[in-house]
């Protein structure tokens, strides 16, 4: 899954990123609104982390969704 299919489900994925991201609020959720960059500014200032951790996390989590993607294309092909 890349940063454009995110951005186009966002309101989907907001419960994938509370659950990674506690400490970011609905409000925070919905100024995002699928901006890479604005997620990655939410993080340093909620968490105090540096830019390049905040971004290092994001990518983490992104890469983190490819599996899941894979097996619900399967389940869908098997159904």
């Amino acid at each position: 899954m890349n940063w454009d299919q995110i951005e186009g489900k966002w309101k989907e994925m907001m419960g994938q990123l509370r659950e990674r991201w506690g400490n970011l609020t609905d409000n925070d959720l919905e100024m995002i609104a699928g901006r890479r960059d604005q997620l990655i500014g939410r993080l340093q200032i909620r968490y105090g982390i540096a830019k390049e951790e905040a971004s290092k996390q994001v990518d983490e989590f992104v890469s983190s969704l490819k599996p899941k993607v894979k097996e619900l294309k399967r389940a869908a092909r098997q159904s």
